[in-house]
């Protein structure tokens, strides 16, 4: 199986921006993480990371060329206005999970609508990094 983790902007200051909010391991760290369980699930993993919108259209679209088997996204505060990633993602008829590491629903009311969900398999918020974990063993079960 083969997943695509897609982290959209200021991703990359975990561990760095509003410990609070987004814990205080770093972005390096998640990752590593990530690939770790990976391995030991026998996933072909990639992780990638943009603060650019077009990037992540582009990331996106190649997911489709390459026969990725599902996609991770947590895009940031792209969630809450990007048409262009939405149209992206749902271009792309492999399973997608959102994922946010806050519970966007106990924050600003600007970020309890996602224009992403609609176009996603499932959403896990609020479970901290553990959402990207969970995101991965539900993408065992959906992509079989």
């Amino acid at each position: 199986m083969k997943l695509l983790v897609i982290n959209g902007p200021n991703l990359n200051f975990l561990g760095i921006r509003e410990k609070g909010i987004y814990g205080s391991e770093s972005y390096e760290g998640l990752v590593e993480r990530l690939q770790e369980k990976a391995k030991q699930d026998g996933i072909e993993l990639e992780c990638f990371q943009n603060n650019g919108e077009g990037a992540i259209i582009d990331r996106i679209q190649k997911a489709y060329f390459d026969k990725t088997d599902g996609i991770i996204i947590n895009p940031g505060a792209y969630a809450h206005y990007s048409i262009a990633i939405r149209d992206a993602l749902a271009s792309i008829e492999v399973p997608k999970i959102e994922v946010h590491i806050s519970n966007v629903y106990k924050r600003e009311e600007f970020r309890h609508k996602s224009v992403i969900t609609p176009v996603c398999t499932g959403e896990i918020l609020g479970l901290g990094l553990n959402g990207y974990f969970l995101a991965m063993d539900a993408m065992k079960e959906l992509c079989k």
